[in-house]
């Protein structure tokens, strides 16, 4: 039987289930990756659990998100993290060392093997050929104390690339080009398998490139074949000894399918503010720019930053233009200056930032309010660069290079020059500083501090809801929607400070409506493609601190719809496309046990606030076991009374 890629990797470490589409499966994750943001309540979690030490190998922290040390409270957390890390037995990565997704992929990362991140980005990890998979931190939690993880067994949409990039189109036009097509929802509960004879010249951190962004497709994850690129680049670094061969089948089918001739891919542009929003740079040239910013997660590789280098050498970047350089890693930083390609960016007027996510997730580098910010980053959601009213445009660094010469959005194939040709160092830097290895007996106590309180007691799932509607949201709304990043980043270890801070770029009035709603609850209503992006679990967490109990949506992103029924809040889908509901209608759902334990079918009612009444029926898509979960108020509460039922039976 020939078989794709995808479904090779999920065999590979499926722990139980049939490999059928929709169907509920469970896998053997063997890493772990956390960023520091999302790892402090991993932590948490752990504690909570009651873990001892963790059995992924490795798990690895990394602080690439909060590094601004404005006050103490990111440095708090570091230190909160590393005696973490040292507690329960995690690889601790410091400020400096660089962004999760590139450094894992450079250091930890195995063809064929399988990994979980608290992070929607960790999909990056597919370009090695590893079956990489974010999700909420407490499903990474329960991973890394040996649970298996659960998903719903995805569909493989197959993607044969053929041809070469013309010159000035690199890897970021070519995800650009499937979120042309298929939007920011056209991937969602699919692997994207990448094939064909294109793939001959992609690196592998050009395929980190695009498997990155198929996050941004609502993708489970991405993979390409572990190759002759893959054993180059862990050669590169020292790891040569980690290649394995694998590859796709000939004859294997998907169910899904597109091809793209790269020869024919043209400079793209993500205009804001959306990654699906992508037209031709052509169309959208000749609009001013006040920033240019080269890096992040999207595009991490050396190569990137040496193609700005080669495009300013010997110019100056347009006057009012902020040509910003943020380094992806303490290697690639290193591989700059060996290479000598640092010097051209600093004497072109970049400001260079610190190894980490920084701007992308709007920590730093924030645009002036109405201003044109050409980005490399993975994602241009409104308010998500840290200015509420933002114009953020996603291209490749070939692009950002060139508006920032000219001030003005430009098609890279006008600059009067020759494309430049980089290759990758044939051997990467790879220092040790900033790494900091577990001992094996060691158990310290965790460094606390207010920043850092226990996660709060949740109580069991009422048989009865009777709430207000307290939002009524659009399609595609985002877990930045719901808790902004930027200035409020540095409290998401503090979910009852993160909570005044709830939906305040949707909604300012949330907050106080919800705590005057705390003894009935409350309900939201959302559109399509309910919380995509980010995997923060905090979107989930914090509203179900203030009450939320049932979200009514068109559709919902995969991760957060996970989160939800793993934090204790019920996640429901309309049957009816005509229903419309608005803030201040009251939903009631009797025996909600008992409904959903039937099947999926829910019958409630809507009180409208004119005093009309009407009969609704909702779908949910809970499997048995999120069913529990769900009705014991959440994952701790049933991981705790899975030990509590193991403790009893003398069980292992």
């Amino acid at each position: 039987m020939s078989d794709n890629l995808a479904t090779k990797l999920l065999r590979r470490h499926l722990h139980s289930g049939d490999l059928k589409p929709g169907a509920e499966i469970a896998l053997t994750m063997q890493q772990a990756l956390l960023q520091d943001v999302l790892g402090t309540l991993v932590m948490l979690e752990l504690e909570a659990m009651g873990v001892e030490r963790v059995v992924t190998r490795p798990s690895v922290q990394y602080i690439d998100h909060g590094l601004v040390q404005s006050d103490e409270v990111n440095a708090d957390a570091h230190l909160f993290l590393k005696s973490a890390c040292e507690r329960f037995g995690v690889i601790y990565s410091g400020p400096g060392n660089g962004i999760s997704h590139p450094v894992h992929m450079e250091r930890f990362g195995v063809p064929g093997a399988s990994l979980i991140g608290s992070d929607s980005h960790t999909v990056a990890a597919g370009s090695l050929g590893m079956l990489a998979i974010g999700a909420g931190g407490v499903e990474v939690a329960l991973a890394m104390a040996g649970e298996p993880f659960y998903i719903t067994c995805p569909k493989v949409f197959g993607v044969e690339l053929t041809g070469t990039l013309p010159d000035w189109v690199s890897a970021k036009d070519v995800v650009l080009e499937m979120l042309r097509r298929h939007g920011t929802s056209g991937a969602t509960n699919c692997i994207i398998e990448y094939y064909g004879p294109g793939l001959a010249g992609l690196s592998a951190m050009d395929r980190h490139v695009i498997a990155n962004m198929g996050a941004e497709m609502g993708a489970t994850t991405s993979v390409f074949p572990s190759d002759a690129a893959v054993e180059r680049f862990l050669e590169a670094r020292g790891r040569g000894g980690d290649f394995i061969l694998l590859e796709r089948d000939e004859g294997c089918d998907y169910d899904r399918h597109d091809r793209i001739d790269l020869g024919e891919l043209v400079p793209l542009i993500a205009r804001p503010r959306s990654p699906g929003n992508v037209v031709p740079v052509s169309e959208a040239a000749g609009e001013s720019v006040y920033q240019a910013y080269v890096g992040s997660s999207a595009n991490p590789g050396y190569r990137d930053f040496a193609m700005v280098s080669e495009i300013m050498a010997g110019k100056r970047a347009a006057e009012g233009v902020s040509l910003d350089i943020n380094p992806s890693s303490r290697q690639v930083l290193q591989a700059l200056v060996s290479e000598g390609k640092l010097g051209a960016l600093i004497a072109a007027g970049a400001r260079l930032h610190q190894a980490g996510c920084n701007g992308c997730i709007g920590m730093g580098q924030a645009p002036a309010t109405g201003r044109n910010s050409i980005r490399t980053v993975p994602r241009n959601f409104p308010g998500r660069s840290g200015t509420r009213e933002d114009a953020v445009f996603l291209a490749s660094p070939e692009t950002a290079a060139a508006c920032a010469l000219t001030g003005k959005i430009t098609d890279p194939r006008s600059l009067a020059m020759p494309y430049p040709k980089i290759g990758e160092p044939e051997k990467m830097p790879m220092s040790l500083a900033g790494f900091v290895m577990p001992a094996a007996n060691q158990r310290p106590g965790l460094y606390r501090t207010r920043h850092t309180p226990s996660l709060p007691d949740f109580d069991a799932y009422p048989d009865r809801v009777e709430a207000p509607v307290l939002l009524s949201l659009r399609d595609d709304v985002s877990t930045d929607d719901i808790i902004p990043a930027g200035q409020v980043l540095p409290l998401w270890s503090n979910v009852f400070a993160t909570a005044e801070h709830a939906f305040e770029q949707v909604d300012e009035t949330y907050t106080a409506r919800a705590k005057e709603a705390a003894d009935t609850g409350h309900v939201i209503v959302a559109g399509v493609n309910y919380g995509q992006g980010s995997s923060r679990e905090n979107a989930a967490l914090v509203p179900r601190i203030m009450g939320l109990r049932v979200v009514i949506a068109r559709s919902f992103a995969r991760i957060h719809w996970q989160n939800l029924s793993s934090f204790g809040v019920l996640p429901l889908v309309f049957e009816d496309e005509a229903v419309s509901i608005e803030i201040g209608d009251m939903l009631t759902i009797e025996g909600v046990r008992d409904q959903i334990a039937r099947g999926s079918r829910v019958e409630a009612a809507i009180r409208y606030a004119d005093g009309r009444r009407s009969d609704l029926v909702l779908r949910h898509d809970l499997s048995p076991r999120q069913i529990d979960i769900l009705t014991r108020g959440g994952v701790i509460n049933w991981i705790a009374h899975r030990r509590d039922n193991r403790s009893a039976t003398g069980a292992a």
